[in-house]
């Protein structure tokens, strides 16, 4: 067993401190910023407006909270490395890394897909849609989309505290489970196997539940009248865009986690942190352009702000 409160891990990705790191430290600190403002922003609109108080809206807070406890997970300590000599972390905090990021991902997979239902069902049995999306049950539904995914990766990282380690350097810019799994002094296959069923189970069972809401609804819309056609896109293109960003996001870092290829060092700065920071940013950027309440609502608390002047 591994004591992972005392011993250290070494990240080695980084460059030395200088102009370049500088650089990519205002960046990202200008980035997590706007992230956090953002994301703030958008929870405190739809939580002021009680015309926003619909499961959308809720779910739409839940994914925006996730994507800053996400991105909190690793952005300061990146932003540290970046200035400092010694890159160093211990094997406790590591793992807390890979809980959270991973808690992250699998987080933002569970309500993506709790909103394509919340607009199957919305547009496919607009009749039953009260009755089906009642609070109890969206809250039923927003325990199960964080308990589970907290559950399996929290035993996850139990396990992975177990292992012994005969090195405690890592060739990349945070933690990730492959990399403390690559620490150990023997090989750990069943590890990888109850990663490799994590993956399945919380990230591609919630992406196809995606897909096969969005066949209902193509299925249900081409039979619609060409008004009530734009009425569903209109209603469904956040959420496809969320969608298919947050999954090419994804795809390209597990892609870069699992091959070795030969970047050079911004783009491979870039890659590791597109995932906590592209989407976290972009997310609330495009419900807010594209979803006409809550623009509406928006322009009604700045207007109400400057009514007392």
């Amino acid at each position: 067993m591994t004591n992972f409160s005392t011993l250290t891990v070494i990240f080695t990705a980084y460059g030395p401190p200088g102009p370049s790191n500088q650089a990519f430290f205002f960046f990202l600190f200008v980035v997590y910023v706007s992230i956090l403002c953002v994301n703030l922003f958008l929870v405190l609109v739809i939580w002021v407006e009680e015309s926003l108080h619909r499961p959308m809206y809720i779910l739409l807070v839940s994914l925006a909270i996730n994507e800053v406890i996400g991105s909190s997970s690793v952005c300061p300590k990146i932003m540290e490395f970046l200035l400092v000599d010694k890159r160093e972390s211990s094997l406790g905090g590591c793992l807390t890394q890979v809980f959270f990021s991973n808690f992250y991902g699998s987080g933002v997979y569970a309500v993506l897909a709790l909103m394509a239902y919340d607009r199957y069902v919305s547009i496919c049995k607009p009749l039953q849609y009260h009755s089906i999306m009642t609070p109890s049950r969206l809250r039923l539904l927003l325990a199960a989309a964080y308990l589970v995914p907290c559950s399996c990766i929290g035993l996850q990282i139990y396990l992975s505290s177990q292992i012994q380690l005969c090195s405690n350097t890592i060739d990349k810019f945070l933690c990730d489970h492959q990399s403390v799994l690559s620490l150990s002094c023997h090989s750990k296959s069943w590890l990888h196997t109850y990663s490799l069923v994590l993956i399945v189970c919380l990230i591609f069972v919630p992406f196809f539940l995606v897909i096969l809401s969005y066949i209902h609804i193509l299925t249900v819309s081409l039979r619609m009248p060409k008004e009530s056609q734009k009425r569903a896109l209109r209603t469904c293109t956040p959420h496809l865009i969320t969608f298919i960003n947050f999954s090419t996001v994804s795809s390209l870092v597990v892609i870069y986690n699992r091959i070795n290829l030969n970047l050079t060092y911004s783009v491979n700065l870039f890659i590791c942190i597109s995932f906590i920071f592209i989407p976290p940013l972009v997310h609330p950027v495009i419900y807010g352009i594209k979803t006409k309440q809550i623009r509406k609502s928006v322009q009604k608390i700045i207007r109400q702000r400057k009514l007392p002047s």
